[in-house]
């Protein structure tokens, strides 16, 4: 049996890590298990927004062009509009999720964390984590292991709702990127991202409904975007994943928290989901330090509602390709409300701070557009 841990973390992903080097900055032994082996990969936007990128720099990680490509704004485009806002406040980085995995494993092995890899959990209950090795007795338990979380299942708090999949393939290829904003380009039924992700290499990913969708049948449907790629040399092969939007009623059960998307989900199309994480992380370590998990659950809510919201507009935008195409036209045609709105959304403004006035004009504009 191991030594007792104040804290174990199951999930070795950028959530599991974040959280792991937050606890241990607040004083807390922490452990990490992970039945895989390092360097973890999954197909995402690998965008972090201005808030996430801040997260980050409370946990000792500080991004800049030597290890991550800076970005400056958002551009939506399909084919009748353009519209772009670059964020008030802060820079937006990408970067590979391998390069980011390595980034945190470096930090949280030099705030003390212990590692466990290959290590398959096969129980948990009040006092223990039991692996195939060891038996590990703990103080805090942590679910950071995806939307499919076993934690979830073993701590009841894996209240089953409605949800639509989506999904999602990305690749990357070599090419020179040709804008400072990542890009999302819409057309019927799937969205494509691009991402910079270096100086000579772009990240694209596919998002639909459809199970067979895949970057080869969907680059017809993206005239201009096909032509930009016509010729880049694949860097990496295609890889793909689930998302959806996906909340539950609670995170916490007696001394078991969840954190990243085991504790619920923002669809892809958000580009939130390594921000989110990381702010879990920040305000988890927080709650565990004053022994109160119930300021976790309040502050895991309240982080999440704005993009919640987000993610629900730009999802009823994919499925009602009028109202896609009215919203990209107000956009194009009102760039200080995108830019508002794009604020909202990378956390560096609160919702509040568009008033009910704009918010009224906003739905007028929106039945004229």
């Amino acid at each position: 049996m191991i030594t007792r841990a104040d804290v174990v973390i199951i999930g070795a992903g950028p959530a599991g890590l974040a959280a792991a080097i937050a606890a241990s900055q607040n004083g807390f032994r922490a452990t990490v298990l992970d039945a895989r082996m390092p360097p973890l990969d999954k197909p995402c936007g690998e965008g972090i927004l201005p808030h996430g990128v801040a997260a980050l720099r409370a946990l000792g990680i500080h991004l800049d062009s030597s290890v991550a490509t800076a970005f400056a704004g958002i551009r939506f485009e399909d084919e009748e509009s353009s519209a772009r806002a670059d964020f008030a406040e802060g820079t937006g980085f990408a970067l590979r999720r391998v390069r980011l995995h390595r980034i945190l494993m470096d930090r949280a092995t030099q705030a003390g964390v212990d590692f466990h890899w290959g290590a398959e959990v096969i129980h948990v209950d009040t006092d223990f984590v039991t692996t195939k090795e060891n038996r590990i007795p703990y103080t805090w338990l942590i679910g950071a292991d995806g939307q499919n979380s076993a934690v979830r299942k073993w701590a009841g708090l894996d209240k089953r709702d409605v949800r639509r999949k989506r999904f999602g393939f990305r690749r990357h290829f070599q090419v020179r990127p040709w804008s400072d904003a990542v890009e999302v380009h819409w057309a019927e039924g799937c969205q494509m991202f691009v991402t910079p992700t270096g100086e000579q290499e772009v990240g694209v990913a596919v998002f639909s409904r459809d199970p067979q969708m895949r970057l080869e049948q969907a680059l017809p449907r993206f005239p201009s975007l096909a032509e930009k790629l016509s010729g880049a040399v694949p860097t990496t092969s295609e890889m793909g994943d689930t998302t959806s939007l996906r909340r539950f009623p609670a995170v916490t059960q007696g001394c078991i928290a969840l954190a990243g998307d085991a504790s619920g989900t923002v669809d892809a199309i958000a580009g939130q989901g390594l921000s989110l994480s990381f702010q879990h992380a920040i305000y988890l370590a927080e709650a565990l330090k004053q022994g109160n998990l119930e300021q976790y659950e309040i502050f895991h809510r309240k982080i999440g509602a704005t993009p919640v919201a987000m993610s629900r507009l730009m999802l009823l935008m994919d499925a009602n390709s009028a109202l896609r195409r009215r919203t990209l036209r107000l956009f194009a045609n009102s760039p200080n409300l995108f830019s508002k709105l794009l604020s909202v959304h990378s956390g560096t403004q609160p919702l509040s701070s568009i008033g009910v006035g704009e918010m009224a004009d906003f739905g007028w504009k929106m039945l004229w557009a």
